[in-house]
């Protein structure tokens, strides 16, 4: 019950009125087609009497006098029947009357369709602005917890999507049913009042005709394909997300391969559903000549024999019924847009009602007056909603004293950043207590708790704006010098400044256009501008590099003083100097101290000690190692700090991309048919049918008038015999129909899917053909790729099949058509011409109706989902800052411009339609009027009359409906075009098998000569300034240096995923833009910091290293045994077949480095290539990972890039890297004599210059 009213709940008594006027226009204009049946039939009569009196009036001996027909001997003149005749009809005076009639129908539709649709239009847009308002806003309110369950993707659709199918279903849908059902009644009506009789005949089948329409309305509108192509689609999707990983491993064949195995399903489903479309579109149209039939057949006994009707009567009572059964089948997907509708409003105002449990924007709760910042858990036991089988906190209690900076450690997972999160109040504890000075948190008001707090989390999330306004979300009302000295504070100050445009610099989607440093660094800024009591450190600093984390380490110590400081961290470096340390294991505290004190207690702080400083003394104890695998699966689950690493590229370049959506000429057809041209036989065998179908209307409208002059031949068994016939004729016409239906819906469904396949095949290969450059670009983003395989293949069978399909339907409707109006009356078919573009406008204006509006609304929400979306992914950061309500109000004003173009649309689109639902009516006025002239002054028999009208109009509507039905053309052409232009794109760097050279004996000898390089997508920072270095074969290099100097751009110039723009990479003394990338390839083996896995299982990601062959189960396990990955392997329930998860998801990270060091094993490259290979693994999964990685580096030349020194002290030369240069090289031993950089890299942390 709540559901069906649920619609309307946000109507004001102004929509109501408006709904409500809207809703009686919409009955009258239903009524107004079976009210211009009553004068047609009306007109009929008159025609019919008019050629009796002609034909009686050709006899000589035969004069009209008074109205009656004399012998010209002054005897009335009997029929056989002994009844008089009629004569004298002013055939012209009638038919002025008549055309009277129409237009003034006519006008009135005009003006009650107009203010059925604004009315209904405008209400609409009037609730659902208010919907939008009210959900964002409830949103917003949510409590932590229920975004942890509710996917931001989701919610993000809730809001574009769903709103916009409340608002389909509550605007001109509703009007245009109320119009359909009440043409539904008054057609039945019409037709009682005619002959009942006739009207149950017709009853009794027109059901059938309604099940036709139903089926084809649900047929058009099922989404199945692309459910069908999802498979499909995944795999593209996978592919184009990890492209380097398919790139470096020579994966392009194997996956185009594999998608091609995957858009079987798709095909197959496109050509089941233009079968079933042409099956159900053959069944409509035969069902209704059959009817036609039957129904012309019994009406005209009626009218013959027992003379109970007229031919007018027949007519109205024939056509009354069948529009009455045409409407109640359109009426059907309406009910379809009111069914998603409800659907989509379930969601919605689940939401609205729904209470949440913390409500941040809350006037309750008392605020201090003054804060000391103490800080006591209380027996705490905690799960997070989303996974509520997880003890999280186990009977936690500590204290925090007021001013002292409190360190938590502990392996992953054992809740220290829960217990931050608590502090903030995102979420409320399952039992004991969370105190502030004394206060239970649950007793203060949220937003001024949440204000006393500045946090700093481990990837700190930026807004879309300038740093100045960044900073500023941190406190309302601050002044330009509180912003100064925050960032002076915050150690930014100076980097800011460096930049052209200071503090008003954009920072990028997500912060994207920063480093890693920077960021952290106005973060901190955002926190300290609060001047917050109480400062949250939550792993600040791991993500940084060891320059850009002294600096923000410094930054942190020096704005420590005085206030309560929690600070999380996995490095103990930046423990050391806290007053109390509190050791975490399995969500308690478990020991409490000095950094000195705890390393005297040997317990969970001293293991972690012990590990990192690598002093391998054997107090590893067994429980230890047990607690970092077990918390390694907790921190994957618990998504807290990792839900959102932004893939570095993606996030900085969203910012350029409005400018580059270009303008792409349209293809020519003959290329796309060209692609087409294998499935000839199919398109023949379409065309045919479609040709059938065109002429069926235009032999329609003769077989109906043949029947209306039938009605005038005074010789009864003449006029029997040639009825029967013409229903005979019926027959015949419905099973052509049916055949020829069939025909074109599946012939050209089945050369459309074949060309969709063959287009997504070619333009998958094309893609991995590109360099990796080429996706960089944010045009080319996985998403936007996967989009266009999707939906610009599929569209650009719409230029061939059913573009020519519709074409040759028209030409031969429209040709037959004129052929028999020009030959039975030219002068008549000359008048209707004029109004045939009209009718045809009309045609297109109805079809566009139900299509186009939806889409420029879309456009215009785009603002407003960019503000929305943005909240939503970055709730969390939101709520630290409260700052809840400027986001509502920035997303309410963003929806203005929306509404107001709304309202205004309202009117025009009700404009439109009224002026398409009244052209016919004039249309028929003006040629009746004129008919009815000729039929006078001509002598044409008045059955030509109507089956000129009827022809030229059939086919004119004909037109329309059927331009409509075909996918948009032009759209198919620009969709072929960007298709095109990325099958004709020459990459860069070519991958082919047959470019570039090969040798036998590959030495892996490697040479940086004097690299310049600048990634295509930021060409305004060089990344690679100079740089020089060598390797001999089997040694090992490592890089070292800060962020950004270029480390790991060295390695993708080595694997030719780019090139330099200056000097040259050499490898075996061949410069490398020379050498065959795809043997270049073979020849490396890479391991990078996030390792890549697909969606498959172990053995299969570990063969995935040679593509070249297929890799046997022997040496998949020779590799993972060396991988160290082996045992592991063994104690999985399905050993190697267990599936890792999309991404690898299902693995912890120190698993999945594994894996992918057995896959570059199996490679056997003779170069291995270790990006930050460990940088991302707790302490205990680092050294399995190390042991693995220095046995896979025997006998191989191998380059290493590395955050941690301590793991590449074995290098045989370590190149210092600063600004895109080496600036030192040489053995660990002989740089640290140097006393030079790498010295105080060592030895302090400190930042190289």
């Amino acid at each position: 019950s709540t559901i069906s009213h649920f619609q309307f709940q946000f109507a004001t008594w102004k929509d109501i009125v408006m709904m409500v006027v809207g809703s009686v226009c919409a009955l009258v204009h239903g009524a107004a087609s079976p009210l211009m049946l009553l004068v047609y039939g009306m007109m009929t009569n008159t025609f019919v009497d008019y050629e009796r009196e002609v034909q009686e009036l050709k006899d000589p001996n035969k004069t009209c006098n008074n109205n009656t027909i004399y012998w010209v001997n002054d005897t009335v003149y009997e029929t056989d029947e002994n009844t008089t005749l009629y004569c004298g009809v002013d055939i012209e005076a009638q038919m002025t009357l008549f055309a009277y009639y129409y237009v003034g129908i006519g006008f009135g539709v005009l003006i009650v369709s107009y203010f059925q649709i604004a009315f209904w239009v405008t209400a609409a847009a009037k609730q659902t602005q208010r919907i939008r308002k009210t959900y964002f806003r409830k949103v917003m309110r949510m409590e932590i917890g229920w975004f942890d369950c509710n996917s931001v993707g989701e919610l993000n659709t809730r809001i574009s999507d769903d709103i916009n199918k409340i608002n389909s279903a509550i605007a001109d849908q509703v009007s245009i049913f109320i119009e359909r059902i009440s043409t539904f009644v008054f057609g039945f009506m019409v037709g009682f009042i005619g002959g009942w009789k006739l009207t149950l005949v017709v009853i009794a089948v027109s059901p059938l005709i309604g099940i036709g329409a139903g089926l084809m309305a649900v047929a058009r509108l099922t989404g199945r394909e692309l459910k069908a192509y999802a498979k499909a689609g995944a795999v593209a999707d996978e592919v184009l997300s990890s492209i380097r990983t398919v790139a470096a491993f020579g994966g392009e064949e194997k996956e185009a391969e594999r998608y091609d195995r995957n858009l079987v399903e798709a095909q197959n489903w496109g050509v089941k559903k233009g079968t079933i479309i042409g099956v159900f579109q053959g069944y409509l149209w035969c069902i209704i000549f059959l009817c036609y039939g039957l129904a012309f057949w019994y009406g005209s006994k009626l009218v013959i024999d027992t003379k109970e009707m007229t031919a007018g009567t027949l007519i109205q009572v024939f056509f009354g019924v069948l529009m009455a059964a045409m409407n109640l089948g359109q009426a059907s997907p309406c009910l379809e847009a009111f069914a998603s509708g409800r659907a989509a409003a379930k969601s919605i105002f689940e939401t609205i009602d729904r209470e949440p449990e913390i409500d941040c924007l809350s006037e309750e709760g008392h605020k201090l007056d003054k804060v000391q910042g103490d800080i006591e858990f209380h027996n705490i036991t905690f799960y997070y909603p989303s996974r509520p089988d997880v003890k999280i906190l186990d009977n936690l209690s500590m204290q925090i004293r007021a001013g002292e900076t409190t360190a938590f450690v502990g392996p992953s997972g054992s809740g220290k950043s829960t217990t931050v999160q608590l502090i903030q109040r995102f979420y409320d504890p399952k039992e004991g207590t969370v105190t502030l000075d004394g206060h239970d948190i649950h007793t203060l008001n949220i937003q001024w708790l949440r204000s006393l707090i500045g946090i700093v989390e481990q990837e700190p999330v930026l807004f879309a704006t300038t740093i100045a306004e960044n900073i500023r979300f941190g406190r309302p009302g601050v002044t330009v010098d509180d912003i100064i000295q925050a960032a002076k504070e915050a150690n930014a100050y100076n980097f800011i400044m460096e930049l052209p445009q200071k503090f008003e610099t954009m920072v990028g989607e997500g912060g994207g256009q920063m480093s890693g440093g920077q960021k952290q660094r106005i973060a901190i800024a955002r926190a300290l501008i609060r001047n917050p009591k109480i400062l949250l450190l939550d792993m600040a600093t791991s993500a940084l590099d060891n320059e850009s984390e002294a600096v923000v380490q410094e930054a942190l110590d020096n704005v420590r003083t005085g206030r309560t400081t929690i600070s999380i961290a996995h490095r103990l470096s930046t423990i050391r100097n806290a007053d109390v340390i509190i050791g975490f294991e399995h969500g308690q505290a478990v020991e409490r101290g000095t950094h000195s004190e705890l390393l005297g207690k040997q317990g969970v702080y001293f293991t972690l000690v012990t590990l990192q400083s690598q002093g391998q003394t054997n107090t590893t104890s067994g429980r230890s190692h047990v607690v970092c695998q077990i918390s390694l699966r907790l921190r994957s689950l618990s998504q807290l700090s990792n839900d959102f690493v932004p893939d570095a590229l993606s996030g900085s370049l969203k910012i350029q991309q409005n400018d580059v959506e270009e303008h792409v000429e349209p293809a020519p057809v003959a290329r796309i048919l060209k692609y087409n041209q294998q499935e000839w036989p199919y398109m023949l065998l379409g065309s045919l049918g479609a040709a059938v179908n065109g002429s069926v209307n235009p032999i329609y409208a003769i077989l109906f008038s043949q029947i209306l002059g039938t009605f005038a031949i005074q010789d009864l068994n003449e006029q029997r015999k040639q009825i029967n016939g013409i229903c005979v004729l019926f027959c015949i016409v419905a099973v052509a129909s049916f055949i020829s239906q069939f025909l074109q819906g599946y012939s050209f469904a089945k050369s459309g899917e074949l060309l969709t396949r063959r287009l997504r095949k070619v333009g998958f290969q094309a893609m991995l053909k590109q360099e990796i450059g080429w996706f960089d670009n944010p045009i080319n983003s996985p998403g936007a790729l996967t989009t266009r395989l999707a939906t610009d293949a599929s569209m650009v069978q719409g230029a061939t099949g059913p573009q020519i399909g519709m074409i040759v339907n028209s030409l031969t409707s429209i040709g037959v058509s004129f052929i028999i109006a020009f030959y039975f009356s030219w002068k008549l078919t000359l008048v209707i011409l004029c109004f045939l573009p009209l009718i045809g406008l009309s045609g297109v204006f109805q079809a566009k109706m139900l299509t186009g509006f939806a889409n420029e609304d879309k456009k215009a929400m785009e603002e407003a989902g960019q503000v929305s979306s943005e909240a939503l992914a970055n709730i969390r950061t939101i709520a630290g800052l409260a700052k809840e309500s400027s986001f509502v109000d920035s997303y309410e004003q963003k929806l203005e411009l929306p509404y107001k173009s709304a309202k205004k649309k309202a009117n025009i689109y009700g404009l439109c339609f009224g002026f398409a639902q009244c052209v016919i009516f004039m249309a028929y006025a003006a040629s009746f009027r004129y008919g009815g002239f000729l039929v006078r002054a001509e002598g044409l028999q008045y059955m030509f009359v109507f089956r000129v009208i009827s022809a030229v109009v059939i086919s004119g509507t004909a037109l329309g409906r059927a331009s409509s039905f075909t996918p948009d053309y032009a759209k198919a052409k620009t969709a072929a075009a960007q298709f095109f232009k990325l099958l004709d794109r020459v990459p860069k760097i070519s991958i082919s098998q047959s470019d570039g050279e090969k040798w036998e004996n590959f030495r892996g000898e490697i040479n940086f000569l004097n690299c310049k390089f600048t990634y295509p997508t930021r060409p305004d920072t060089q990344v690679l300034k100079g740089l020089r270095v060598s390797v001999n074969p089997g040694q090992t290099l490592a890089f070292v240096g800060s962020s950004g100097c270029g480390k790991s751009t060295s390695v993708q110039l080595l694997e030719r995923f780019y090139d330099p723009d200056e000097g040259q990479v050499v490898i075996d003394s061949v410069p490398s833009h020379s050498v065959n990338v795809p043997f270049l390839r073979s020849q490396i083996g890479i391991v990078s910091q996030e390792p890549v896995l697909f969606d498959c299982s172990i053995a299969e990601n570990i063969q995935y290293g040679d593509n070249t062959r297929s890799v046997s189960m022997e040496e998949i396990i020779e590799a993972s045994k060396k991988a160290y990955l082996h045992d592991f392997v063994m104690t999985l329930p399905d050993k190697y077949e267990t599936q890792v998860g999309a991404q690898g998801s299902q693995l912890s990270r120190g698993q999945k480095q594994r894996i992918a060091i057995a896959r570059a094993i199996v490679r056997n490259p003779k170069i291995l290539l270790l990006d930050e290979a460990t940088s991302a693994l707790d302490t205990e999964s680092e050294k399995t990972v190390q042991t693995a990685l220095d046995e896979a580096r025997k006998g191989r030349t191998c380059i290493v890039i590395a955050h941690r020194l301590s793991t590449i002290q074995t290098a045989d030369i370590i190149a210092v890297m600063s600004h895109g240069a080496v600036i030192e090289q040489g053995t660990h031993d002989k740089l640290m004599a140097k006393r030079g950089a790498y010295y105080k890299l060592v030895t302090t942390g400190a930042p190289i210059n």
